[in-house]
């Protein structure tokens, strides 16, 4: 029986896990979930599972939850939580949004666990950090995100890194693909939280149609692979495929590309990562071939779309640039769902950060806490200053 730790448990990623454990109840058992403030779902969650701990980020909170969970359910509450359960199990999935995830992140590798990662921005504003706890005794690190998850599965199948050309993301392009920047002038939120091919949260969905999720994974690609299959900022490219069934490719030296299909569905990677290095035994995302009439690719219009440009040039940059990214974006994301600012000031903001950056390293987490809080402290004042509405 393998244990799961779930930190986001009440998101979109936790509650797809446990569906994952649901159909599998003889092989995953979840012995610890944690939220940041979802007390109603957490404590819904805690009475049909039965966890051994249920972790909440607002200590404020604790009382209500402590009230609500099962009898002998241990409750642990306040900014360390989500962290406390990730080496609790033997695999932690990562769900948390945001850069509030890294904690997670390092608390699971430290403690010599498999680490689930669908955080992307922890591996990518603090790469360095993470790289060095990967190294511990037993540490894993499989990706949830379908390309990279796709990646990993089409790397596994020649591993000799010198015979690896090419790892090509695919992306779907959003809600927004086929438009030009001047008809992206007006778009609304709702306009940007409509996707049409997954069901996201509202930051990760707005990332989407920015085309800065991509970006992202670009880094991410390069954080995951580089240091085994010798993966540079060169070698990986992106392409828009709006079907979503081609989830990522790797191209080799004798030119042959590997592909993973399969229908859109996050329970597929979620399941990979929970039984890596075997298979689940449940299908999802099964493919009908019969109905299956076409796979299209084109190329993502930079122009119109810059922030995945910006995403290569912090990548290539590297040291404290893609913490800077990320933690910028995280702001202007906010302030545009919030309704200050317009979805075309997203990358304008970022750029407008990027140019201030100082070039510092990030190879402590205080390089990186001070990175990401110099960067927020920046892309708040530009909102204030130059984007408001």
């Amino acid at each position: 029986m393998t244990t799961i730790s779930i930190a986001g448990s009440t998101g979109s990623i936790g509650t797809q896990t446990l569906e994952v454990v649901a159909a599998e109840p003889d092989r995953f058992e979840v012995v610890a979930i944690g939220a940041g403030s979802s007390v109603e779902a957490l404590i819904e969650q805690a009475n049909a599972i039965r966890p051994r701990v249920v972790a909440i980020a607002d200590d404020s909170r604790a009382a209500e939850l402590e009230a609500g969970v099962p009898a002998g359910t241990e409750v642990i509450a306040g900014a360390d939580a989500l962290a406390a359960i990730s080496g609790t199990a033997d695999v932690c999935v990562n769900g948390v949004v945001g850069f509030a995830g890294l904690p997670v992140t390092l608390g699971a590798l430290h403690a010599g666990r498999r680490l689930a990662l669908a955080n992307k921005e922890s591996l990518i504003a603090a790469g360095p950090v993470v790289r060095e706890a990967r190294r511990t005794p037993g540490a894993d690190l499989v990706p949830v995100d379908s390309e990279h998850c796709a990646v990993h599965m089409c790397l596994r199948a020649n591993e000799n890194r010198a015979r690896v050309a090419e790892v090509v993301l695919t992306a779907s392009g959003g809600p927004f693909r086929g438009r030009t920047r001047v008809e992206l002038a007006d778009v609304t939120v709702d306009d940007a939280l409509a996707h049409p091919t997954w069901s996201m949260g509202p930051k990760i969905t707005v990332d989407s149609s920015t085309l800065m999720n991509k970006g992202l994974e670009v880094i991410e690609a390069h954080e995951l692979f580089a240091d085994e299959f010798g993966v540079d900022f060169d070698d990986i490219d992106v392409v828009v495929h709006p079907q979503s069934v081609v989830h990522s490719m790797v191209t080799f030296s004798d030119g042959a590309t590997i592909a993973q299909l399969s229908m859109p569905d996050m329970r597929l990677p979620i399941g990979y990562a929970l039984a890596h290095p075997d298979r689940i035994a449940t299908p999802f995302g099964p493919i009908d071939w019969t109905s299956l009439a076409r796979l299209d690719f084109e190329p993502p219009d930079r122009e119109a779309f810059p922030c995945l440009d910006l995403a290569y040039r912090a990548g290539r940059a590297g040291g404290s640039a893609p913490a800077t990214l990320n933690a910028a974006n995280e702001v202007a994301v906010q302030a545009f769902l919030d309704g200050r600012i317009r979805w075309i000031d997203i990358p304008d903001v970022l750029s407008a950060v990027l140019d201030r950056h100082d070039g510092g390293n990030a190879s402590t987490l205080d390089d990186v806490l001070g990175a990401d809080a110099d960067a927020r402290r920046l892309a708040t004042r530009l909102v204030e200053e130059r984007f408001t509405r």
